[in-house]
């Protein structure tokens, strides 16, 4: 599958009328039916050769009983005469009405017009090319042939069954092959013998037996000065005639082998060959037909048209040589749809006319750059006489030809610069536009444009304008969704929408639950012989076995993109040889660089690189083997990012020990940045883990990563990966972790707001760790219960595990842990009115934070003891306790306790009558809280900011967050709530 343009029913406006186009048909090669450019459905073979039957008779009628033999022969089914009649009614829905008619018990095609049948068509050709060598004009007869020639696609009446069908086949390849000898004949008349050499090797070679053929080729060979391979030409027919048929070559071959021997001068080459018409310069005009439904592009069709309308120099650009504008882009993203667009626009630029050639870049035979030269040769008027062999020669004689002419060249799906380089015009007024899949940076002086996928609402326009507005309009979402699904490629949007389209019993929604299969997206991308998965494999053929085997394993990652080093680790090279590696797949367009040092593939292309792996990665442990690698590749980095944030902690000691090596980061602002840029890719791999055997780590992974549950950008991600995790411990049987998969759960749903579920989460995690014998994730589970037991007012249960916990950590030796613990008892004395404990053990803790250099959870401490001094009246203390808190919490990332630190300092200017400050950093808490921390969290910071408006004179909306913290409340069930009535019953009074 190439990128070529592809042809597609054109989408008609309601009220539009014009003349419907004419019908054409073709059994030089597949037998086919098109309405303009539009093909038409012919259903299966067997309806394909009735098509065949009736069109070969030209209008004349055939029984019923004929159509049985030709489609049958003397075996035919016992519904035959049933199944003839079914493929007649589904033809005559399909063809235009009063062409296949019913006449005497059988059927004919009527009333098609001039040049509808390619095989009318040809023999036109064919009788006009005699009649213009009976009168001498050679040059017009082998035009004429070569046109008749030209429209055989192959074998006649490729795949079509029944005995009548393999007779024409027979027939029309032996008419082929005489109109192949007659022009050959005319070629060596006008002196063209060393063209024909070439032809005539071929064509013996594929004909062995056809002695016409050798004589020709003889006659080529001895006018081109090769007597002597003439005469073997004459040895091998005789020796191979007689092996074959026994027997001898036919009169003329064997009089032609004496008259070479006798050096026959009449046998010589013309004295000089037949002149050329002198006529105008030939105007080649070969551009592909654009497509109807051209849709969106609109950037690049400006960028492009400039760049050509610059062609000819005359705006003062004397530097300027010729526009060569080079566009690359993934299989499928509408190159070729593009440039010839594009290139129909700038037609009137260029009156010497516009060469196209397809290049087969993509394909295993890519088109040699000298018999392209030869083809634009002979488009331009040169003779084939005059067109010289090699490629150098071919070149400058194609630019002295183009000189002082304005000529586009669009060349298509070129390989690479090698390739297109001798196609250049290298003339001022001449312009190339080249499509490729490679990105062409050594095309010097070429305007290179990268095609990336469509918009979502050029796609969605796209679908529309095929499958029609009333359908789209009535399930736009779902629309959506198959757009979404093709990731937004043209080729996959113009299937989808042409198969959508030809089955009028399907719904919009029917197709989007079909591609919402990713298992099978690929399979359902597919009409008639346009295929995403096809434009893939191209690309994919092209690759170095290094190249195949990178663009296989980076695929089974999920997550939008990948780094270097987490790319390099699911290779298991070096960074140098990955990067090497990622940035040649750029290069070809299957891999995209998301940004330095960054890479994604499209989401289809992602789908064919895993089914590549399924099928071509030996051996198959290799594909868990790689995931492995980069699941301990995250594991280890973020584990040596846990241990930088909090020097001392024990659990990077408890966690899984990584085969695979991760990052090592020198200063704690890197290591920052590693865990944030990772983030989406690192819970991606997690998940993925769960479900590929290495649940054990892939927990571990998460638990390293937890600053994440905080961050708020990350919050839901987090705890979504955490839900994934415990029920895959839970089914897996693994108790130990699925406690640790509990606690991160648990410590994201307090994160969220949401209590209730925390408590269950961490009273199961505490349960499972006695029995999986796991002390720290024992202690953690302990103080997580504590901190939820503060948030729910139960704080007998908040002290119990707390103090629990402070036991636990430091029977683990681990004081990082312990100090969180007090901490977090410190806030329950203050909610029991022990302020001075409240204090004493907040300040503890932050000490123990401090002497081990811990800058994250010193700022946890600093919010504790800032809380524990509001409340003692210390205010200007606390104020600064919590503005260094802050700092720490914006400096990390910490939304939450950024807002939260935020929402503390606004108690502390309304507890010091300053009701204007307390109500911006109230306000600002709000924002910073916008979608993290849950509703209870929300509710207090509403709470502090209607007492602050009211202190500065608005109780109008002191009161509307009141009572919308009031709301929150009391879906919660939170104490808090009777405390709000309190302040709202005297304003309701009132």
């Amino acid at each position: 599958m190439d990128d070529r343009v592809p042809r597609v029913p054109e989408q008609r406006r309601p009220g539009f009328s014009e003349k419907p186009a004419a019908l054409r048909f073709d059994v030089l090669g597949p037998v086919r039916a098109r309405r303009g450019e539009e093909p038409l459905a012919t259903g299966s073979p067997q309806q394909r050769a009735l098509l065949a039957a009736l069109l070969l008779r030209e209008g004349r009628t055939a029984t019923a009983a004929e159509l049985i033999d030709a489609l049958w022969g003397e075996d035919p089914p016992s519904q035959a005469l049933a199944a003839v009649r079914t493929y007649a009614s589904r033809l005559r829905k399909v063809l235009d009405p009063g062409v296949l008619v019913s006449e005497s018990g059988g059927y004919a095609v009527r009333g098609l017009g001039e040049g509808v049948l390619d095989l009318t068509v040809a023999q036109e050709c064919a009788a006009e090319a005699e009649k213009a060598r009976a009168a001498g004009d050679l040059d017009h007869a082998r035009q004429l042939l070569n046109r008749a020639l030209a429209l055989w696609d192959g074998e006649a009446l490729a795949g079509v069954p029944g005995p009548y069908a393999e007779a024409q086949r027979v027939r029309l390849e032996e008419w082929r092959l005489q109109l192949l000898e007659t022009r050959l004949e005319m070629d060596l008349e006008q002196g063209c013998h060393a063209e024909a050499v070439s032809e005539l090797t071929a064509l013996t070679a594929a004909h062995p037996l056809r002695e016409r053929f050798r004589e020709l080729l003889m006659l080529a060979l001895y006018r081109s000065g090769r007597q002597a391979e003439a005469l073997a030409v004459y040895a091998d027919t005789r020796r191979l005639l007689a092996e074959e048929l026994g027997v001898d070559p036919r009169p003329g071959l064997r009089d032609l082998q004496r008259r070479i021997l006798q050096a026959d001068p009449d046998l010589a080459e013309p004295s000089a060959p037949a002149a050329e018409a002198q006529s105008t310069p030939a105007r080649p005009a070969q551009l592909p037909a654009t497509v109807p439904d051209f849709t969106g592009r609109a950037s690049f069709v400006t960028e492009l048209s400039e760049v050509l309308a610059g062609a000819s120099g005359d705006g003062g650009d004397t530097g300027r040589v010729m526009a060569v504008s080079a566009l690359a882009g993934i299989g499928g993203v509408g190159k070729t749809t593009l440039a010839v667009h594009v290139a129909h626009q700038a037609r009137t630029a260029f009156p010497d006319g516009q060469l196209y050639v397809d290049l087969q870049g993509a394909g295993a035979r890519p088109a040699e750059p000298e018999t392209v030269l030869g083809s634009f040769l002979r488009a331009l008027g040169t003779a084939d006489s005059a067109i010289p062999d090699s490629l150098e020669e071919r070149a400058a004689l194609y630019r002295s030809v183009l000189d002082g002419r304005r000529v586009l060249v669009l060349l298509d799906n070129a390989k690479d610069a090698a390739q297109v380089r001798p196609l250049l015009p290298g003339t001022a007024g001449c312009a190339a536009l080249v499509t490729s899949r490679v990105r062409m940076v050594d095309l010097a002086g070429a305007h290179p444009v990268d095609l990336d996928v469509m918009s979502p609402d050029e796609a969605l326009q796209l679908f529309t304008r095929i499958v029609g507005e009333e359908r789209v309009a009535a399930e736009r979402e779902a629309a959506l969704d198959v757009v979404a699904a093709c990731g937004f490629l043209p080729l996959a949007i113009r299937i989808a929408a042409s198969r959508l389209a030809a089955r009028r019993t399907w719904t919009v929604s029917v197709l989007a639950a079909k591609l919402g299969d990713e298992r099978r997206r690929l399979d359902e991308l597919q009409a008639g012989d346009l295929a995403v998965k096809a434009t893939f494999e191209l690309g994919y053929s092209q690759l170095e076995p290094a190249q195949a085997r990178a663009f296989r394993l980076l695929g089974l990652a999920d997550g939008p993109d990948i780094s270097l080093a987490a790319a390099a680790a699911v290779l298991d090279l070096p960074p140098e040889d990955t990067e090497d590696l990622l940035e040649s797949l750029v290069d070809t367009s299957l891999l995209e660089s998301a940004a330095p040092g960054r890479y994604r593939f499209h989401d289809l292309v992602r789908l064919y690189a895993r089914a590549c792996a399924e099928r071509d990665e030996w051996p198959p442990s290799e594909r868990e083997a790689a995931l492995s690698r980069l699941l301990d590749f995250y594991l280890a980095t973020a584990a040596g990012v846990y241990a930088i944030e909090r020097p001392g902690d024990r659990l990077v000691d408890h966690l899984a020990t990584p085969v695979y090596p991760g990052l090592t980061f020198q200063d704690r602002r890197r290591a920052q940045d590693w865990l944030y840029a990772e983030a989406v890719s690192l819970l991606a791999c997690v998940r993925q883990s769960a479900a590929s055997g290495l649940l054990g780590r892939a927990v571990d992974a998460l638990w390293a990563a937890v600053d994440l549950a905080e961050s708020g950008t990350n919050s839901k991600a987090y705890e979504g990966v955490a839900s994934a995790l415990r029920a895959a411990a839970r089914e897996g049987g693994d108790p130990r972790a699925e406690a640790r998969a509990l606690i991160t759960l648990a410590y994201a749903h307090s994160v969220t707001g949401r209590f209730d579920l925390a408590d269950e989460e961490a009273s199961r995690a505490r349960e499972l760790t006695s029995a999986a014998t796991d002390p720290l994730a024992s202690c953690w589970s302990s103080n997580v219960l504590g901190v939820i037991a503060l948030y729910r007012s139960r704080h007998d249960d908040g002290e119990a595990h707390l103090t629990h916990a402070i036991e636990s950590f430091r029977a683990c030796d681990d004081r990082p842990g312990e100090a969180s613990a007090l901490c977090n008892l410190s806030r329950i004395h203050l909610a029991t009115g022990r302020t001075d404990s409240a204090v004493s053990l907040a300040r503890q803790g932050t000490e123990m934070y401090d002497a081990m250099g811990h800058a994250l959870k010193g700022a946890n401490g600093r919010y504790a003891l800032g809380l524990a001094l509001t409340q003692h009246g210390r205010l200007p203390e606390a104020a600064a306790r919590l503005q260094e808190a802050l700092k720490v919490f914006r400096d990390s990332r910490q939304r939450l306790w950024e807002g939260m630190s935020l929402f503390r300092l606004a108690e502390v200017d309304l507890a010091a009558g300053r009701p204007a400050q307390a109500a911006s950093s109230a306000e600002t808490a709000l924002t910073v809280l916008r979608g993290i921390g849950g509703d209870w969290r929300r509710a207090n910071v509403l709470l502090v900011l209607g007492h602050a408006l009211s202190g500065i004179g608005q109780p109008g909306r002191a009161q509307v967050c009141w009572r919308e913290a009031l709301e929150s409340f009391e879906a919660l069930g939170a104490p808090e709530a009777d405390s709000v009535r309190a302040l709202l019953k005297p304003l309701a009074m009132a």
